[in-house]
């Protein structure tokens, strides 16, 4: 049971988790046996509650289990890294797991940082160290759980992990997604009023935050009830970018197409990026005069 005074829970009550935790649970004895060493409790029950994903879009858990989990908490960094430090020992200033109190990888981000437990006495004493691939570190006092708790509520800052202020934390559970693109002519409103009737037309939805540049812009927002992921840009051509479970692929579309048409853009091209979903075939435009996407009219 977590502790409801515990980091875990302050991080359960920012960022909910997911209805299933992917690769969150197996035999932890086996685990650890596998590793060679015992592993902290709040891991564990991190792992439990959230599974194989991501955090804030930053930020991968790592799990013991799962055959084709491929961020599997492993003791690879000698192997990995042991002869680069052979070579260049002062890029690495501390031991790799199994040897005595080395970093052990338990999370990797977005730009190939990893962050590590430094294994120095019993595991509920560890404390993490971020490790980028520039070879930069930094070190928190503290678990994995009291990491995220202190990251996700702006007490903890780092300059090697990113993190959208603007928008609210979220987790990303590591199920298979399907990805289309839809290319769109410019239709006749303004980029910012076709945002917002896509949005309306979707609501509701969440910021994932964006980017802006020189009069291109990328807007990130989820549906919130089906988790489908929106990609609203025109710095790639003017496209509608979409990732959803397969299984959601012909609602998606219907949904998806008739937001389109309510913003006045054409669909010029419709790709599949990923997986086995097909837009191809668009449907008739809809009646505007009809009930919305979700059901509202």
């Amino acid at each position: 049971m977590i502790d409801a005074h515990s980091p875990l829970a302050r991080v359960i009550e920012r960022v909910p988790p997911p209805a299933e935790a992917i690769h969150g649970h197996g035999d932890w004895a086996e685990a650890e046996r596998t590793l060679g060493t015992r592993l902290p409790d709040d891991y564990k029950q991190l792992v439990e509650t959230y599974g194989r994903g991501d955090f804030w879009g930053a930020l991968c858990l790592c799990t013991p289990f799962g055959d084709d989990n491929p961020v599997r908490l492993e003791a690879h960094l000698l192997e990995d890294f042991g002869p680069m430090r052979e070579r260049r020992p002062e890029d690495h200033p501390h031991p790799f797991f199994p040897e005595p109190g080395g970093l052990l990888t338990w999370a990797v981000t977005d730009d190939a940082a990893q962050l590590c437990w430094l294994t120095e006495g019993p595991p509920e004493s560890w404390s993490v160290v971020i490790w980028s691939r520039d070879n930069d570190y930094e070190r928190f006092d503290g678990g994995a759980a009291a990491f995220l708790d202190g990251w996700i509520s702006g007490r903890i800052s780092s300059e090697l992990l990113h993190r959208e202020p603007e928008a609210a934390p979220w987790f990303d559970a590591a199920i298979d997604r399907d990805h289309i693109y839809v290319r769109l002519d410019e239709g006749d409103l303004p980029y910012t009023e076709r945002l917002r009737i896509l949005r309306d037309a979707l609501a509701p939805t969440s910021d994932r935050g964006g980017y802006a540049h020189d009069g291109s812009r990328q807007d990130h927002f989820v549906v919130t009830e089906p988790g489908w992921q929106l990609t609203y840009e025109t710095a790639y051509g003017h496209q509608l970018r979409v990732a959803f479970p397969p299984g959601d692929s012909e609602r998606a579309r219907r949904e998806v197409l008739r937001a389109i048409d309510r913003m006045g853009c054409a669909v010029q091209a419709i790709h599949t990026i990923h997986g086995t979903s097909s837009w191809a075939a668009a449907p008739a435009p809809s009646d505007r005069s009809q009930a919305g996407p979700t059901g509202r009219s």
